[in-house]
């Protein structure tokens, strides 16, 4: 907030329960809110019905706790899709989003140090970066002043997704692996 930059907050069901204020002041304060679904299902193993479901509780539950309308982006939960689920979010008006840069950050009980988060930055930051950050995530929190500051040194402006064009980019299973390997620091994957 203090550094007037805007990001997207991607939720599911149980947290706009669970946070309605918060969600509301997401929305106050210029952030987007997307779906990421109600349960948290694997959407690439759901059939057109339960995706729709999925998707049309998440939008409910917004409007009813918060009085705003969910922006008409999704994170499929784990980055697992399908072209039925892709396809189905589209027909519902979504744009699917996914992630260039993450890490382990989403267990409390087992969290990576900031120098570890302002690490990954420092070493794979690149254009178009969508960092995937979890909101229970201390170090995350903790790194975001020292990452805003690096990356702007590096020249680098923030943005929502609504303020950009989005490109649909296909990409293979080999540059998948080679991203992945890089950022995990693993030499092989099975897929």
């Amino acid at each position: 907030k203090e550094k007037n930059i805007k990001a997207i907050f991607f939720v599911t069901k149980p947290y706009i329960e669970g946070n309605a204020k918060l969600v509301k002041r997401m929305k106050k304060e210029g952030h987007l809110v997307g779906n990421h679904t109600s349960t948290h299902p694997r959407l690439g193993e759901c059939n057109t019905d339960k995706i729709r479901s999925e998707l049309k509780s998440v939008e409910k539950c917004m409007k009813k706790k918060t009085g705003y309308k969910l922006d008409k982006f999704v994170r499929p939960p784990e980055g697992n899709y399908s072209e039925l689920a892709l396809k189905t979010m589209q027909d519902m008006g979504y744009t699917t989003v996914l992630w260039s840069l993450a890490w382990y950050d989403y267990n409390p009980a087992d969290q990576p140090t900031t120098d570890y988060v302002v690490g990954r930055f420092k070493s794979y930051y690149h254009k178009g970066m969508i960092p995937l950050l979890h909101a229970i995530s201390k170090a995350d929190t903790n790194a975001l002043p020292k990452i805003i500051k690096y990356m702007k040194s590096k020249k680098y402006e923030f943005k929502t997704l609504d303020t950009i064009k989005i490109k649909n980019i296909l990409i293979t299973l080999e540059d998948v692996y080679n991203i992945l390997s890089e950022m995990l620091e693993i030499d092989r994957i099975i897929y």
